[in-house]
């Protein structure tokens, strides 16, 4: 161009003789042309060493992935599995297959996303715990599909609780007038319900699960891109994907990568199969409110009834050398109701005693675009009221309804913003099973304190009542209605409820001070509990921003580049 401007300019006289009209450019316009070449042919320099350097990239990842096979091939090294371009391989990774991890797995899955799940184990687990299932959380389970899973593994229907205490004993049934005629709760053996889980995720095109064990996160720039773990066989392998979902249990090994709360432990579960054993009510659960800690009983299949003895702190007797089996026949056993003592003493003489840790973890995430925490590796309550995997299947109806907008998770970091809604939305129906059973919990310890004492029997007696002072609560428990100002309503009812008994029929100011100090210990036992789970996200969640996040979508620009690809032009 330049040079045709300076003939143009030279050869004028001579165009102008020919008739010809074309304009003759000015200096300036001559300079600005220049320039405009110059950067163009900078541009294509700059183009050039681009391409040449992602050839030698390439080749050299080529050249070091066969290194590293041929160093597996000598008996030592780490195999990494190429990251495919764009990261289109897979939509996500979710590190373990129990409940959450199995569910979740199937739910994104049936939406035509392409997961690819790692487990530890994959033979059936043999746990004591994630045993009942509340009718909230069959609920959730039905919601996404999965109500077949609790089919031919003997579970049993669950219609309520029965409680016990000092020789007397109270049936609450959950309120389920109005749900359809299958809705109740569920009790069955953990390893069966999750193996049905793990099959019918496995059914689905788009999933694939893996048996290994997952060592670390992969990170570039802050950011999340995949895993790597390590197969039965020894060899350790890389996997990449826009999104990485950790779901591996109470004993979470990536927890500390992305929440930054630590798990107590304020007791331990002793658990023991009862056979052969008639409970007092048929399909209910039995809480006894024992010296020094409840204990429970429900079934878990039609001759198996699952009984948990709770023991405070961190320590339980020695099982090898015989101080639990005393324990548990000298102390707890007369604790019993007299229908269950028998099978106890059977269980008990025959040794097979398991023990398991009660954890206890506020949901405090630690955004990190690329990963997302669920599960008991996220948020983890105490066991009394069984409503771990109801919290869980609630979280999972969560996410999928805010990720089924999005096409696909390449945009990390728009994600992670977008994934705090997610952590606002799940608060009120997690915060309120999460107190509810840690409050119950302190409230059904023995006590030294007569205040504490008297609450313990006036949540008894205010359970006792029937009508809404029992189905209020045992609606709360079973996730039924999981509202938070309804669990401190009642709560505050059964500590009133508490001081009117003290007060009547003759007050005095021994009794007025038992009652305020009652009043004082139901708020310690509370509030402690509610401030760790947020108060503004547990009660007020409307007024946080997260809560109107809307899901990224594509910028103007790349949806004007789409169309230019697809229709040749830019309207």
């Amino acid at each position: 161009l330049c040079v045709w401007c300076s003939c143009a300019r030279g050869c004028a006289p001579s165009l102008t003789k020919m008739g010809s009209s074309l304009p003759l450019p000015t200096y300036p316009q001559l300079i600005m042309l220049s320039i405009g070449m110059l950067a163009v042919l900078l541009g294509l320099l700059v183009l050039a060493l681009h391409l040449l350097c992602r050839s030698c990239e390439r080749s050299g990842v080529k050249v070091r992935k066969a290194r590293e096979v041929e160093d597996l091939q000598h008996g030592g090294g780490v195999a990494s599995m190429e990251r495919p371009d764009g990261e289109d391989c897979l939509d996500v990774i979710i590190v373990g297959a129990g409940v959450a991890g199995s569910a979740l797995a199937h739910t994104l899955g049936r939406d035509g996303r392409r997961v690819f799940v790692i487990e530890r184990d994959l033979s059936e687990p043999d746990r004591i715990v994630g045993e009942l299932l509340q009718p909230g959380g069959y609920l959730k389970l039905m919601e996404l599909g999965l109500e077949d899973c609790v089919e031919n593994i003997d579970a049993q229907r669950v219609l309520g609780y029965a409680l016990f205490k000092d020789g007397k004993n109270t049936k609450i049934g959950y309120p389920l007038e109005g749900y359809g005629l299958d809705v109740a709760g569920r009790s069955f053996h953990n390893g069966r319900f999750v193996q049905n889980m793990r099959k019918k995720a496995a059914s689905l095109p788009t999933v694939s699960i893996e048996q290994g064990t997952v060592l670390s996160l992969i990170e570039s720039n802050n950011m999340v891109k995949g895993v790597r773990y390590r197969v039965p066989n020894g060899e350790e392998l890389e996997v990449y994907a826009p999104l990485t979902i950790v779901c591996d249990g109470c004993f979470s090994n990536l927890r500390h990568a992305l929440c930054t709360s630590k798990p107590e432990i304020p007791s331990c579960f002793v658990g023991l199969i009862l056979e052969n054993c008639k409970l007092p009510y048929a399909n209910h659960g039995h809480v006894i409110i024992a010296n020094p800690s409840p204990i429970l009983c429900y079934p878990i299949s039609s001759t198996e009834v699952r009984c948990l003895v709770d023991f405070p702190g961190k320590k339980v007797p020695s099982i090898a050398n015989g101080d639990m089996a005393n324990h548990l026949r000298n102390i707890v056993a007369p604790q019993l109701p007299k229908q269950l003592q028998g099978p106890f003493l059977a269980a008990v003489q025959k040794g097979n005693i398991r023990t398991m840790p009660n954890k206890s973890m506020p949901a405090l995430p630690l955004p990190r675009p690329g990963a997302l925490l669920m599960g008991d590796a996220f948020n983890m309550r105490h066991p009394l009221t069984g409503g771990g995997m109801t919290v869980a299947l609630s979280d999972i109806v969560v996410l999928r309804d805010l990720i089924q907008p999005l096409q696909n998770f390449q945009d990390a970091t728009r994600l992670c913003n977008y994934m705090e809604k997610f952590y606002t939305l799940r608060k009120p129906v997690a915060s309120t099973i999460n107190t509810l059973a840690g409050a119950l919990y302190k409230v059904f310890c023995a006590s030294p304190d007569l205040a504490m004492r008297e609450m313990q029997q006036a949540c008894f007696d205010y359970l006792s009542l029937g009508g809404v002072f029992s189905s209020g609560p045992v609606a709360l428990l079973s996730g039924l209605n999981p509202r938070p100002m309804s669990l401190v309503a009642h709560f505050f009812a059964v500590a009133g409820y508490g001081v009117c008994r003290l007060l009547l029929p003759f007050p005095s100011p021994r009794r007025f001070w038992l009652g305020a100090c009652l009043l004082m210990g139901a708020a310690n036992i509370i509030f402690p509990i509610i401030k760790g789970e947020g108060i503004k996200q547990m009660f007020f969640p409307v007024i946080l921003p997260a809560c109107y996040r809307k899901p990224p979508c594509d910028t103007p620009k790349k949806s004007m580049l789409n169309s230019f690809c697809q229709n040749g032009s830019v309207s």
